[in-house]
């Protein structure tokens, strides 16, 4: 008897992100069938391989009835670290749909020697933060959240985004439209033109926007970096899109997220 054909591999990638592309890419001569989602956040975006899906879901129950509908056998959370609605309903989806989930997280930057960093927790930590540090402020946070600057009606900013903005916005405000990657010279060039005294970013760590944090500190230039959001526990993880292909073909993935690393010796 001829044998019984392997069933397809459905992996669902919750993407956004140049890792999820990535992934997608990796995927394409695989003998997968590969969906991404996207948000729709953004208004042309650049599409991965395979198929896409723009627009939410409906929560976690209406992420887990797509996931049982279309027979998903894999989900990866591939979403910008401050996604964070997102990753709690893919956890939830999850463990509705018994679907296996990883996670898959770009490492968050670091200070380094001659940085000038700034923490805070949210973007109305921001607000309140960056003022006080100078009066010309690169808000290199996108166009999402843009209201908790509206008030501030002193400080100059310049907001980079690949859409533009909608109000509430602060008064003395330009837009710069572009999409990224951004080089090192790039970055530079621009702190330089609008006599930046400020960089305003979240922690979204990778190294396609991290040139902005290398051109602060040569300048001097003091940075808000905003903290990640909190992720949901329990989720396996990784940073690696090589972890993500071994898992699909039966590898046990990094440790779930929250749980502490093993002691050693």
């Amino acid at each position: 008897m001829p044998a019984e054909p392997s069933p397809v591999r459905h992996v669902l990638i919750l993407g956004g992100t140049t890792e999820a592309r990535r992934l997608a890419e990796a995927l394409e001569p695989a003998p997968y069938r590969v969906t991404t989602s996207l948000a729709g956040r953004v208004g042309a975006p650049v599409l991965p391989p395979g198929e896409t899906r723009i627009g939410g879901f409906g929560g976690a129950a209406g992420l887990a009835s797509w996931i049982t509908a279309h027979g998903v056998t894999h989900l990866v959370d591939a979403t910008h670290p401050f996604a964070e609605r997102m990753s709690f309903n893919a956890a939830g989806a999850a463990a509705l749909s018994g679907v296996p989930l990883l996670a898959l997280r770009r490492p968050g930057w670091a200070a380094g020697p001659g940085d000038d960093w700034h923490f805070t927790e949210s973007l109305a930590g921001a607000a309140a933060l960056a003022p006080d540090l100078g009066s010309r402020i690169f808000l290199s946070t996108g166009r999402m959240g843009l209201h908790h600057f509206a008030h501030l009606t002193d400080p100059w900013f310049l907001v980079r985004s690949v859409d533009t903005p909608a109000p509430p916005a602060p008064p003395r405000l330009e837009v710069l439209l572009a999409r990224g990657p951004f080089t090192l010279h790039d970055e530079r060039e621009l702190l330089a033109r609008h006599r930046i005294e400020v960089l305003v970013t979240k922690d979204s760590g990778g190294g396609a926007t991290a040139p902005k944090l290398s051109a602060a500190r040569e300048a001097g230039i003091p940075v808000v970096v905003v903290r990640r959001p909190p992720v949901p526990t329990g989720v396996a993880e990784t940073g690696s899109t090589a972890a993500v292909l071994r898992w699909l073909s039966g590898e046990r993935p990094h440790r779930p997220t929250g749980e502490a690393p093993p002691a050693t010796a």
